[in-house]
């Protein structure tokens, strides 16, 4: 008897805000990464979310006209079938779904606002069905484990913001606000695997702040902040993205002067960070993103229109340089559906 072994691959989706165009490729469990084509859907393309039912993904265009595209994910092949567009009121530089996924969240850095949209069964986003204004330059905006709150950056405000939101339907309404220094800039921000901790990327001090969360009201409280940026370092600071690998043990946030990838060490039981090191990756990295696994890292360059793999060593957190391959122009966004 002849037996066949199946290789599970993983649909890699990078967004390219200059050619208009969400890049699809496939990795294998090694982590070689193949180019599969690209589907162009005009305009800049920046920020993407995956449904979690993992047959979706939204893609924000930023340029006119300012629209949600719905896209069904052929969870076989990885390829992408257009479903329908959606007007936005603003450019949104954030979108991402509710932990159900029946609502669109979306931040807006120029409009000041937050909206929320219902996502119907087949995918399709619907009409916005609130606009929240924000302090100044909206950035980033998702919604807690628990499902019951939603918190959003305010960068101009110095703000993350947390917001009660109804289950049956999506309303939000402001509870508490944590402020951060004076000129921090709060850009990205993620929550560790259990829902302990919040992260918080500063993009204009090139700091990261830990918070601690509590899901029973909604309440922020800092407890660290570390620097992201690397020894002898000479300009200004341009935090953009992070992520933890699931086990949650390292964190890694991307510098764009320095077009590098700074490595921290995560204490599990306490959230708290130790520095680790940087790594020199490709040239203005917006948007990376880590795969489920916890091997491997996609980082793409803004500027050098490729994206780079990295090996992450599960024990240590090192990164290894594997692989590079050219994408679309102005990539910034990566998402990785296993």
């Amino acid at each position: 008897m002849i037996q066949i072994e199946w290789v599970r691959m993983s649909t890699v989706f990078v967004s390219n805000a200059d050619s208009g165009e969400i890049s699809v490729l496939q990795m294998d469990t090694q982590g070689l990464l193949t180019a599969q084509g690209a589907l162009h859907l005009g305009g800049n393309l920046m920020p993407m979310a995956v449904s979690p039912q993992r047959d979706r993904l939204f893609v924000a265009r930023r340029s006119a006209p300012m629209a949600v595209v719905s896209l069904a994910i052929d969870r076989a092949t990885g390829n992408l079938t257009l479903l329908s567009e959606a007007a936005l009121p603003a450019s949104m530089a954030y979108i991402g779904t509710d932990r159900t996924g029946l609502f669109l969240l979306a931040a807006s850095y120029n409009g000041h606002q937050l909206t929320v949209s219902p996502v119907a069964s087949s995918g399709a986003v619907g009409a916005v069905q609130q606009v929240v204004g924000t302090g100044p330059n909206a950035h980033a905006i998702m919604a807690s484990p628990c499902n019951r709150f939603v918190l959003a950056t305010s960068l101009g405000g110095d703000a993350l913001m947390v917001y009660a939101m109804h289950a049956q339907t999506g309303q939000l309404s402001l509870c508490h606000n944590w402020q951060t220094r004076a000129g921090a800039g709060p850009r990205h921000f993620r929550f560790d695997p259990q829902g302990r901790f919040v992260y918080l990327l500063n993009e204009l001090d090139g700091t990261l702040d830990v918070l601690r969360w509590s899901a029973l009201d909604g309440q922020l409280s800092g407890i660290q902040t570390v620097g992201i940026l690397p020894q002898g370092f000479s300009g200004k600071p341009w935090s953009a993205d992070l992520h933890l690998t699931p086990d949650g043990r390292h964190l890694y946030a991307s510098e764009r002067t320095s077009s590098t990838l700074a490595h921290f060490e995560v204490d599990v039981t306490t959230g708290l960070l130790t520095a680790k090191g940087h790594t020199p990756v490709e040239s203005q990295p917006r948007g990376f993103a880590i795969d489920p696994s916890g091997q491997h890292l996609l980082v793409v360059g803004q500027t050098s229109h490729h994206l780079s793999r990295l090996a992450i060593d599960t024990d240590s957190g090192e990164l290894i340089f594997q692989q590079r391959l050219p994408v679309g122009r102005g990539p910034n966004w990566v998402e990785i559906l296993a």
